[in-house]
């Protein structure tokens, strides 16, 4: 039937007459709309009663409470009304379904009064007297008279099977005593004092002074066979019908929604109408007829005894299931054996639960609710593991240590090759105490800090042998900084960035003891314990709070004052229900947890007190145990008093609920106190089983927008599947205390224990179906039809004892629809995330299964020479080796690898890809493996970095990882932070190697503590990890010291603070904005100065964005960062500009700001708003802040080796949405790019078009800055040549950034998600290429950027969208969109003649011909040229048809070209065409042929004054070549591999020619002796230059060395003309035996007038 409503109190039926007529046939709409019309008079009621009255059960009310309100029934039993129907009037069998259904929803069937008990039961003075009159007893005490405290015992929960059908309980009952306790047993509930208590001794059973009273019977036996009979109907079976296991379930939500209010119990509840209670046996053979037979010896003719049946099923009944026929013994999903029996023995078990220990004294100690959750509150054993291991890293940092307690930040280091130039020396200015004045002087960058200090001490001290020159710092002024006396003084990053600025070096002497040391440890700090949760109460945790002592002990304190009234009471059914109401509050505060003993409790509980008190006898069988002997054993069951035994039981089950939300399993003494014999892990052949109950705290929304759910299990290792996964059957939500999906469902995993790896983990996804039919959906755009995921959850198998995880657990598994879902809102004060609970099952066996490590044979050392293999094997060995990393090897190369491990030895760097390529690692090939790595040579830290990734989860791994990884620098972990935070998540244990190593890191260096911090802080938003992160950042606060916590709290506050305000300046409109500093863009960020505390420094400039991820823009700026390093490191400083940016929090952090910076709109536009499309205003902007020459020089400079570094990292990184607000700009001639929200190659779009369509941003107004002006020059080569150069660095640091990008994986970027974002990187560093050919292909993609409009044309798109903030220009717009401005003849005067003289091939970049127009003006008699392209013709064309709609104009050639027809024969007939065109334009009306339209087109351009010396030329005759000065110099780089002579043109420069104009050079090579030139070879063409980069290699194959030193190689350089001959630039002949071509030569050759072929 459908669900009744839990609310108090049914009308009454008119009928006076309960005769047995035959009434109509009820169907079951017209029941359900019966049921929904008693739902709407019931709740109406009960609003109208609430208002009336307030029922508080309190000591001091209780007598009041007995008095009820005649409207105000109790569900627990039926009130009577002046007509009712009896039972008895009644023939069961004959009365059909429908009537049965009819009778099951009349109101007034077999209604009675409630009984009314005595106000005193019958019991002795003693006995009552402590029971109901001494209310004022505390809690835990205990009256005079009775025994006192004693011991309480805790029992394991599980029972102690482990086979395939293994009995493993969902109820979380307690083990069974398997002998007679021979203790005393103590009547009592946990925790409550007023109760009485009394010993007894086991063999003899109680019988108390006097007797319980005896109440009328509730329920007739014959009411109770009608119900019996009711269960059989179309209503019931539909709700029970039972189902196969592989049956997909079809229910729906019921459209009868239960009142918030409606928690009373429903008069039908103890129908147990639940279809999941019942045994589900639909194709399912029970095979053990004899045990059958003997459950149904247990019937009882009292039809109560059938309801109750189930109490009877013995334990230890494990069916063997077949469904359909077959049996489950491949990859099955089954419902679990055990779980089909009813768990629902707590009733037997409950004396145990409350067994009591005496102590010496005589005296018993019953745990009070405080007491026992104290013990619920014991931190699991790897907590506590943990904490030990964290206090004992602590002593090894004592406060006494100055080095690695400084107090201080130090002053980074980088390692830099060359620091410009040998002995460059820079001026320094040190204050010093004492003296009014700096002092002031010049020293080398090479110097140490310590001998600069020295050289201070000299003003001070005349004998510096008096003098403890170690006992004295150097603080950087302005910052709480010290260089590190040890290093250089050029190493360190604030001394380089004074360089870089071009700014003073300020620094301080200061002694140890003057200087701050308000960050250092203390001795209170050493003596302070561990506390891992102490100082997270200020932490802004984005999930919900652990369970806390205060509130679950209120709601405990408040469920025993309730069960205190119900069993005080005379009339229990209302106190019951307020009871209940408090299991309902307990279970919420547990994150919405309701066991399946807590349900049966429940349920029991409100059977029980509907029960005939007259009964004991039944009610005794019904409860017990068959074996008299263990009847003893039960310590508060109270044959006489079933409601108290309910009661018990309920009690026990909230306390194991309790314990299993504490611990999830098992308590820590389990392990301590149990006598399990052990089991190794690789003996174990059973398979990987466990039982899937249930998902709780199901929310509202779920119920309406899906329909079903169900499971995908997974099995994993080193990242990958072990076995294909498993999905669960699909089933829909159901409602008891809150809406839970109920699963109960058995998973076997067809892989033995026995293969199963120490880290492998068990994953649970949990997905919806959308419910099709709700008009709601949480996509209602996109409208998804498919399975959505909604959360995951994993669980290692092996805990970190290495004991295969058995008992219940209770995994939080966080969704996305509970999660912040608006980016950049502020959440509200005391909002969390949710989180739902999946409750699973694993087996407990009679035995721990333990993972033993194999003992390795160090002795045994397996290395082989490569030199002993084949040729061809050893070059496929060596082939894979040099393989950038792991990512490309095929299955092949993996195999192969692995077979020839014992051969790498001398290539230590492939141990990664090695160790990839491992087939399994199962415990019998551990102990090869770990030989092979004990014999391995250490790595590099930053290779074994690698080591860390999802790749590689064994322990034993990432133990030898992190060992060789301790010998990283402090500056270089800093730099490599984030990574190491992110690898914590592969870690499959809290206490780890690396955790250990970035805490002992962070004891020892505040700079690393205080990184670690916000990004331990941010990664809490991480739903999956965040109880990691909170153990970490726990540990982190509580070693760091009082002092570096209250920093960082303030910083903390700070933020706080900040984001607040920006959130109300997002929020605000534009005319509230004005109050403060911010910037104009979608953010709106917050620009924030701040005073700085030193009066040395000066002010702090940064900018506070909410509203936008910045871990995208933290990891590029990082990338580049080590980029800088790379370069540095080898002797190539680009002048990067790195700036800091910190993400504070999900969508919100904080931007350094450069000083003296703009952005290239705000420079462009300056010029207009066609600014982008202008070459100067880039150079004129540097120019106006470098008045100079000397200073403009080094601003072009800087410009050009800073050019050179972005468009390098940028290319590399994939930085995308490139326009002209997020390049900037500053005074000194530094660029560098901001906003990193597009990276990895994920691009911009506009539309289906991508806006980033060049490689990198190189536009003309940057290379007019690099040339120095409008044509090449060499300093274009030298940024070429920088490019190049910086790109071959990063190359062979590929497998770094590949393996620093992969880490960063599950972060959750949205543009780095899997190892297929990847792959951009990878391409475009090319790694298997040479740097030879590197270079050609970064030297193209400079071509292809330098000759892209597309990105000029999206800085002038984004001007435009920039113009809401800054207004229009003010100048007009041009009228065509080649001229900048509008003409007119009266300016330029008329026109005479015009016509197209001729035309010529350009590129730019495509081949294309340009036509020359010859116009002679009145007043002129030279005429003059312009030249335009048949598209400018046809947009002239355009226009005038625009302006004159109503005007003839001449007929315009048609566009299209059909056929393969040669361009240079279109070019002819289009001239032909074009000069009839101009010639009838020019003839017709005026106003037509003298607008402003036709003046704007023929007025000269500045590419027209270029190329009109080449007009007149033409004019005046083809040129020939003429002999005359040869200038100029070609490098080279030639080299021979493999068979072929490499020749790499690179550059020329300063090339000369006869009339002084610029050429068109390209070279041409051969090979002499060559009489049938078959060796000739030439580059393309370079247009209008005297300096040219070519970059191009021509390959001269199938030459022998012995062959090639009889050659010489003849190189001419010439320049391509369109009007005349070719001539000759230079040319260089090289033989070719005086190069040793066994290496690369690169060299500059000097152009002579050689002759040439």
């Amino acid at each position: 039937m459908a669900q009744i409503s839990s609310n108090s109190g049914f009308k009454e039926c008119p009928s006076s007459h309960p005769e047995p007529t035959r009434a109509k046939d009820v169907d079951k709409e017209e029941a359900l709309q019966m049921e929904a019309e008693a739902l709407a008079k019931l709740q109406k009621d009960r609003q109208v009663t609430d208002n009336q009255r307030g029922f508080e059960l309190s000591s001091s009310t209780r007598k009041k409470a007995q008095v009820y309100n005649k409207q105000d029934y109790d569900l627990m039993v039926f009130p009577e009304s002046d007509s009712q129907k009896r039972a008895s009037d009644i023939d069961v069998e004959k009365l059909t379904q429908a009537e049965l259904e009819k009778l099951l929803l009349d109101d007034s069937f077999e209604t009675r009064k409630t009984p009314v008990l005595p106000a005193t039961p019958v019991l002795s003075p003693s006995f009552s007297a402590q029971l109901y009159f001494r209310p004022t007893i505390q809690r835990g005490q205990w009256p005079p008279g009775l025994s006192g405290p004693s011991t309480y015992t805790l029992p394991s929960i599980y029972p102690s099977t482990y086979s395939k059908q293994a009995a493993f309980q969902n109820g979380f009952n307690p083990r069974m005593p398997t002998l007679p306790s021979t203790e005393p047993i103590y009547l009592s509930l946990p925790g409550q004092s007023p109760y009485f208590s009394y010993p007894l001794t086991p063999a003899t059973p109680f019988h108390p002074q006097g007797s319980l009273p005896i109440y009328r019977p509730v329920v007739s036996p014959d009411m109770a066979k009608l119900f019996d009979k009711i269960a059989s109907t179309s209503e019931f079976l539909k709700n029970g019908k039972a189902r196969t296991d592989l049956e997909i379930t079809d229910s729906k939500v019921s459209s009868l929604q239960v009142s918030p209010k409606s928690e009373d119990i429903s008069k039908f509840d103890w129908l147990d109408l639940d279809p999941l209670s019942k045994p589900k046996v639909d194709n399912v053979e029970v095979l053990d007829h004899e045990e059958e037979k003997n459950v149904s010896s247990l019937l009882a003719k009292d039809p109560w005894d059938a309801v109750l049946l189930e109490e009877r099923l013995p334990a230890n009944c494990h069916l063997e299931r077949k469904v359909n026929g077959k049996s489950l013994s491949v990859a099955t999903v089954t419902r679990s054996q055990s779980l089909n029996i009813r768990t629902t023995q707590l009733a037997k078990a409950q004396g145990h639960i409350f067994q009591l220990q005496k102590d010496p004294n005589g005296t018993s100690n019953l745990p009070t609710g405080s007491s026992l959750l104290q013990e619920v509150e014991v931190q699991n054993e790897e907590m506590a593991a943990f904490c030990r291991s964290i206090t004992k890293l602590k002593t090894k940092f004592p406060y006494t240590n100055h080095r690695t307690n400084p107090g201080y930040l130090l002053s980074p280091v980088t390692a830099q090759r060359n620091i410009c130039g040998e002995n460059a020396s820079v001026k320094v200015s040190i204050e010093i105490e004492g003296f009014q004045l700096p002092v002031t002087f010049t020293c080398d960058v090479s110097s140490t800090v310590e001998i600069i200090i020295m050289q201070a001490l000299c003003w001070v001290h005349d004998d510096l042998n008096q003098v403890d020159v170690g006992s004295y710092v150097l603080k950087v002024c302005g910052q709480e900084e010290v260089l590190q006396n040890n290093h250089c003084l050029g190493s360190h990053e604030h001394i380089q960035n004074c360089r870089k600025w071009d700014t003073e070096i300020r620094l301080q002497l200061l002694t140890f003891s003057a200087m701050c040391q308000n960050l250092a440890r203390t001795a209170e700090d050493d003596e302070t314990p561990v506390d891992l949760n102490k100082h997270l109460y200020q932490i802004e945790k984005p999930y919900k709070e652990a369970l806390t002592r205060h509130p679950v002990e209120e709601l405990l304190d408040s469920y025993h004052n309730q069960v205190e009234v119900a069993l005080q009471i005379e009339n229990q059914h209302r106190a019951v229900d307020q009871v209940i109401k408090a299991v309902r509050k307990i279970c919420s505060a547990l994150d919405g947890v309701e066991t399946l003993a807590i349900t049966e409790s429940v349920k029991k509980l409100k059977r029980a007190v509907n029960l005939p008190r007259s009964k004991t006898a039944d009610v005794t069988s019904l409860f017990g145990e068959e074996d008299t002997s263990k009847k003893s054993t039960r310590g508060s069951l109270n044959p006489e008093n079933p409601v108290q035994v309910s009661i018990n039981q309920l009690t026990a089950a909230i306390y194991d609920l309790l314990r299993l939300h504490a611990n999830s399993g098992r308590s820590p003494t389990d392990r301590a106190q149990s006598s399990k014999s052990a089991k190794e892990a690789w003996t174990t052949t059973e398979q990987l089983q466990f039982t899937i109950f249930a998902a709780h705290g199901i929310s509202s929304n779920w119920v309406s927008n899906y329909e079903k759910y169900y499971l995908i299990c997974s099995l994993s290792h080193n990242g990958k599947d072990l076995f294909k996964p498993i999905q669960s059957k699909k089933v829909g939500t159901y409602k008891n205390f809150f809406y839970l999906i109920k699963w109960d469902e058995l998973i076997i995993f067809p892989i033995q224990i026995s293969q199963l790896p120490l880290e492998s983990l068990l994953h649970l996804t949990l997905f919806g179906i959308l419910n099709q039919s709700s008009g709601s959906s949480p996509d209602s755009n996109k409208q998804r039809k498919g399975p959505e995921a909604l959360g995951k959850v994993s669980l290692p198998l092996f805990d970190f004892k290495r004991f295969l995880t058995c008992g219940t657990k209770l995994l939080y598994l966080w969704t996305s629809s509970h999660t912040n879902s608006v980016p950049g809102t502020v959440t509200k004060k005391g909002y969390v995330m949710e989180r739902i609970v999946l409750q699973v099952d694993f087996p407990s066996p009679a035995f721990d299964v333990i993972y033993t490590t194999p003992q390795v044979d160090r002795s045994i050392i397996q290395q082989h020479n490569l030199e002993t293999l084949e040729n061809d094997i050893k070059g496929k060995l060596l082939d894979i080796l040099h393989k950038d990393s792991s990512l490309g090897l095929s299955k092949e190369d993996k195999a192969f690898l692995w077979e020839k491990r014992y051969y790498c030895f001398r290539h230590p760097n492939c141990l990664p890809k090695i160790l990839a390529s491992a087939p399994n690692w199962k415990w019998v090939n551990l102990a090869k493996t770990y030989s092979l790595l004990h014999q391995w040579p250490p790595l590099y830290p930053l290779i074994a970095l690698e080591l860390l990734d999802s790749k590689f989860a064994d322990q034993e791994v990432r133990s030898l990882a992190v060992t060789w990884i301790e010998a990283i620098s402090d500056d270089e972990l800093t730099d490599l932070l984030p990574q190491f935070v992110q690898a914590l998540k592969y870690e499959i244990y809290l206490n780890s190697p690396l955790v250990q190593f970035l805490l002992s890191r962070a004891l020892g260096n505040i700079q690393i503590a205080h990184n670690l911090y916000w990004l331990l802080k941010d990664a809490l938003h991480d739903v999956q990890f965040s109880t990691r992160y909170e153990h970490v950042l726990g540990a982190l606060l509580s070693v760091g010291g009082k002092r570096l916590r209250e920093e960082l709290l303030k910083q903390t506050k700070l933020v706080q603070l900040l984001g607040g305000v920006a959130e109300k300046v997002r929020q605000a409109s534009g005319s509230a904005r004005q109050s403060c500093s911010f910037f104009s863009s979608n953010a709106v960020p917050l620009k924030v100065t701040m005073v700085n505390a030193d009066p040395m420094g000066e002010e702090i400039n940064v900018m506070f964005k909410v509203g936008e991820d910045l871990r995208q823009d933290m990891l590029a700026l990082q990338m580049i960062k080590i980029m800088d390093k790379i370069w540095l490191k080898e002797g190539l400083d680009l002048r990067m500009v790195i700036f800091k940016c910190l993400s504070t929090g999900r969508d919100r952090g904080m931007v350094e700001l450069v000083p003296a910076s703009d952005t290239l709109r705000k420079i462009q536009v300056e010029y207009g708003v066609t600014g982008s499309f202008k070459d100067k205003p880039l150079a004129e902007w540097l120019r106006k802040y470098n008045p100079s020459e000397e200073e403009y020089e080094k601003a072009s400079e800087n410009f050009i080796y800073s050019c050179a570094g972005c468009c390098v990292a940028t290319y590399v990184l994939g930085i995308c949405d490139r326009h002209n607000d997020n390049i900037m700009l500053r005074s000194t001639g530094h660029m560098f790019h901001i906003d990193f929200g597009k990276f990895l190659g994920h691009a911009q779009m506009f539309g289906s078009f991508k806006r980033d369509r060049a490689p990198f941003v190189l536009t003309s107004d940057m290379a007019y800055v690099i040339n120095g002006g409008e044509k090449p020059t060499i300093r274009f080569q030298l940024f070429v040549d920088l490019c190049c150069q910086a790109y071959n660095l990063i190359r062979k640091q590929t497998n770094l950034f590949l393996n620093l990008l992969s880490l960063m994986i599950p972060s959750g970027l949205p543009e780095l998600t899997s190892i297929q974002d990847l792959k951009y990187v990878r391409d475009a560093l090319q790694p298997q290429t040479t740097d030879a050919e590197a270079t050609i292909f970064f030297t193209r993609l400079i071509e292809s950027s330098l000759g892209s409009i597309a990105t000029k044309f999206n800085f002038f798109i984004h001007n435009l969208a920039q113009l809401r903030f800054s207004g229009l220009p003010s100048n007009d717009e041009p009228i065509l969109s080649f001229s900048p401005k509008t003409y007119s003849f009266r300016q330029d005067g008329r026109i005479k003649e015009v016509s197209v003289f001729t035309y010529h091939k350009k590129y730019n970049p495509d081949k294309h011909y340009i036509y020359v127009v010859r116009i002679l003006r009145e007043g002129q008699i030279e005429p003059s040229f312009v030249f335009r392209t048949f598209d400018e013709f046809q947009e002239l064309h355009n226009k005038l048809s625009i302006i004159f709609p109503l005007w003839k104009l001449p007929g315009f050639p048609n566009r299209m070209v059909l056929g393969r027809t040669h361009i240079k024969d279109v070019a002819a007939k289009r001239k032909i065409e074009l000069n009839s065109y101009l010639q009838s334009l020019m003839n017709a009306s005026m106003d037509v042929a003298e607008c402003d339209l036709v003046c704007t087109f023929f007025h000269p351009l500045l590419r027209d004054e270029k190329a009109e010396g080449i007009a007149r030329s033409a004019d005046a005759g083809s040129f020939s070549p003429t002999p005359g000065q040869i200038g100029g110099a070609v490098k080279l780089s030639i080299s021979y591999r493999n068979g072929t002579l490499f020749i790499m043109v690179m550059h020329i420069k300063d090339l000369v020619t006869e009339d002084g104009a610029d050429p068109n050079p390209y070279v041409k090579t051969y090979l002499l002796p060559d009489n049938h030139k078959t060796s000739k070879r030439k580059t393309k063409i370079s247009r209008k230059t005297r300096n040219p980069t070519f970059n191009e290699m021509l390959v001269y194959s199938g030459y022998s060395k012995e062959t090639l030193r009889q050659r010489e190689l003849q190189l001419s350089v010439l320049s391509a003309e369109s009007l005349r001959e070719n001539f000759f630039l230079g040319g260089v002949t090289l033989p070719l035996k005086d190069f040793n071509l066994s290496k690369e030569t690169v060299k500059w050759y000097q152009l002579t007038a050689a002759t040439y072929l």
